[in-house]
């Protein structure tokens, strides 16, 4: 019998993306004073993260992308943690050892995070394979990877041999119109990856991803369905990347009127302003989320800075050893 993960509360949804917001901003800041390394953010995708990460059980693995934090957030990782890891700290999820754009987190379930645009979509078919090897296990592989990683030879390679092989992945497509400096419609000739998805086979979806209740809703149908049959699925969230491709950039090579098109339609506003509308929400309520995220925020940043750097002597022996 596979029991389907219960619905989180829409308020959930809410204040887990403004936690991934506010961690997100508090690494640019920090970035920006010169005390830690760059980083590649995902504001503005935070629905799509939140709404996949809630559909999937605690025995599901995830791989992930340069674009990690919101991931490994919606998945319960510690701000603390993961701010310790990019300060390179002793205290983070990989004792300082990963930096901002490759946290791994084994208790997780989070077995990598690629720098390699498709990197994660080359190994999701061994991970889930395992899986199918492993008695008793019906846990599924979720990998997300953008529409950049789309474009590589190894999306098509890796959901081929899913199909094949019948292999339990949800294939999550974070289309956020931008690859690197690049736009999207420079470099595909339609609009909706889920169309090379389909001609592999798969059952493929595409969701306003900007919507996060949209976002859980088809991700706990296809998450369903791959526990039922054994078979991959494919989900595109349709987003935006509403700041540059790595901190610091000045988007200067952005149209305007996109950029603000979307900043329009910001995944935190759009449920926080559904939420007002059912009554559900206020701006009492609303203050009290954000002043909570931010004492959150603050408590890891401290927690982060409190912490030690490795030894010397650590950053070599847990590779030799």
């Amino acid at each position: 019998m596979h029991h389907s993960e219960p619905a989180p509360s829409p308020l959930v949804l809410l204040e887990t993306m403004m936690l991934i917001r506010a961690y997100e901003e508090t690494l640019i800041g920090i970035a920006a004073g010169g005390n830690a390394p760059g980083t590649c953010t995902s504001v503005g995708q935070e629905a799509a993260a939140v709404g996949v990460v809630h559909a999937l059980a605690a025995r599901d693995r995830i791989l992930t992308n340069h674009r990690s934090a919101g991931h490994l957030l919606a998945r319960g990782a510690e701000p603390g943690r993961m701010i310790a890891e990019v300060l390179g700290k002793r205290t983070g999820y990989c004792k300082g050892k990963s930096g901002s754009l490759h946290i791994s987190a084994a208790e997780l379930g989070v077995v990598l995070t690629s720098t390699i645009v498709g990197g994660e979509l080359s190994l999701a078919p061994g991970v889930a394979l395992a899986r199918t090897m492993t008695p008793r296990d019906d846990g599924i592989v979720a990998t997300f990877f953008g529409d950049g990683a789309a474009c590589e030879g190894v999306f098509h390679e890796s959901l081929n041999l899913a199909v094949v092989w019948k292999l339990p992945i949800l294939y999550v497509c974070e289309n956020n119109e931008w690859q690197a400096f690049v736009h999207r419609r420079e470099t595909m000739p339609m609009a909706q990856v889920r169309d090379w998805a389909a001609a592999h086979g798969l059952v493929a979806e595409s969701v306003d991803g900007n919507d996060a209740e949209a976002v859980h809703a088809a991700a706990a149908r296809l998450v369903a369905r791959i526990r039922a049959t054994g078979e991959p699925a494919f989900l595109e969230t349709l987003t935006y990347r509403t700041r540059g491709h790595f901190e610091p950039d000045d988007q200067s090579y952005v149209d305007p009127a996109e950029l603000a098109a979307w900043r329009a339609r910001d995944p935190i506003e759009l449920l926080a302003n559904r939420l007002r509308a059912a009554g559900r929400l206020d701006d009492v309520h609303l203050a009290q989320i954000r002043a909570h995220v931010r004492s959150v925020i603050d408590e890891a940043v401290a927690f982060a800075n409190a912490s030690p750097y490795p030894e010397p002597a650590e950053l070599f022996t847990d590779v030799y050893a």
